[in-house]
């Protein structure tokens, strides 16, 4: 997706949204009436205030709906209906959670929620009973509720999130820790990479897979034989992947990425995306220079128009230079591990935009 131009909304969590929702409906519970717009307060101290898409009431239950607004930011959940439906609890049961359709079991360990808990993180958690409590207050309530929190067409919705990978199955999850979404943050993708680290841990994984993409992915699996909980989606974050390697260590890594990827993390880049930081052709025709390159072949990759160019005249000059791209990759990672509790042995996969193998190390 392409960046907007000029200054970028920033939106609301799926836990902004579930915490509006069901501080409706437990008012209209109690009340009869919803609030719309409903006003909540966030753990930063924003007061926003959200309309409602829905609301039906009943002698025993009461459900609003809230669209979930990303702002600019390219998130799979942005337009999303989140539901709550609230009925009275069990007095002292407190506040009870359920998943309703389009909202995700934790099926696996490593996650801040128990397996078979609904995936509504800790955060949004303590927002609604937050609120539920301090309307239950106002009207002389006990507090004790059922919250259903649904998502319409979550289970879709999931297949382009880490969901199916964490074992979070059956619809997104309930996220966010200040409420709102600052557009094009890396804090969620790089959530994701530790939670991903997290239940390959607890799965028992001891060798791991790191990728910068869909076809390194895949060539470093079928070369390993991974699947599962041991594939992380590093995408441009390297440094997020090794720095929390260092402190939660596996015993063998693996990292594929593209060639130019593997270039920039060879000059010691960790972050890979191409906003951030440039392929070094001067770096690469080095590197042929030290494999022997004749000067003509050196002067050509550092003029080459791409760091895939570089990699061609090299080839054609029977060069390894991915080779030598993907030894320089590994000892980056190396030193970015270096002092975590275990030994990590790693080892790199380089592979052009169709999947061939153009340079391995380790």
């Amino acid at each position: 997706m392409t960046r907007p131009s000029g200054p970028l909304r920033r939106g609301w969590t799926t836990g902004a949204c579930a915490t509006a929702a069901t501080t409706a409906a437990y008012q209209a519970l109690l009340t009869g009436e919803f609030p719309d717009p409903v006003t909540i307060t966030l753990p930063g101290g924003q007061t926003p205030a959200f309309a409602l898409a829905v609301e039906s009431l009943s002698d025993d239950a009461a459900m609003a709906g809230v669209v979930k607004d990303a702002g600019d930011d390219p998130d799979a959940t942005h337009g999303a209906l989140i539901r709550a439906t609230v009925r009275r609890g069990t007095p002292g049961s407190g506040v009870v959670f359920r998943a309703g359709p389009g909202v995700g079991t934790v099926t696996l360990p490593g996650l801040p929620l128990e397996v078979g808990e609904p995936a509504i993180n800790p955060v949004p958690r303590r927002m609604m009973r937050d609120h539920i409590a301090a309307v239950a207050a106002a009207h002389g309530a006990s507090g004790d509720a059922v919250v259903e929190i649904s998502v319409d067409n979550g289970e879709e919705i999931a297949t382009h999130t880490w969901n199916p990978r964490l074992g979070i199955l059956g619809g997104i999850s309930i996220l966010g820790t200040t409420g709102i979404v600052i557009p094009y943050s890396c804090s969620a993708w790089i959530d994701s990479i530790r939670r991903g680290i997290d239940v390959a841990i607890a799965t028992g994984e001891t060798h791991v897979l790191g990728a910068t993409g869909t076809t390194s992915e895949r060539v470093g699996a079928e070369i390993h034989g991974l699947s599962g909980t041991a594939l992380l989606d590093m995408g441009d974050f390297a440094g997020a992947l090794l720095k929390y390697l260092r402190r939660h260590p596996v015993p063998h890594l693996t990292i594929a990425g593209g060639f130019a990827k593997l270039g920039k993390l060879a000059d010691g880049h960790l972050d890979l995306h191409s906003a951030r930081s440039q392929v070094d052709l001067a770096s690469l025709a080095e590197r042929a220079a030290a494999l022997g390159a004749a000067p003509a072949l050196t002067t050509a990759i550092h003029n080459a128009n791409t760091a895939l160019h570089a990699l061609q005249l090299a080839e054609a000059a029977a060069l390894p230079l991915g080779d030598a791209v993907a030894a320089a990759a590994r000892d980056a990672a190396l030193r970015h591990l270096h002092g975590s509790a275990m030994p990590i042995e790693v080892d790199v996969i380089a592979v052009d935009r169709m999947g061939r193998v153009v340079g391995r190390a380790g």
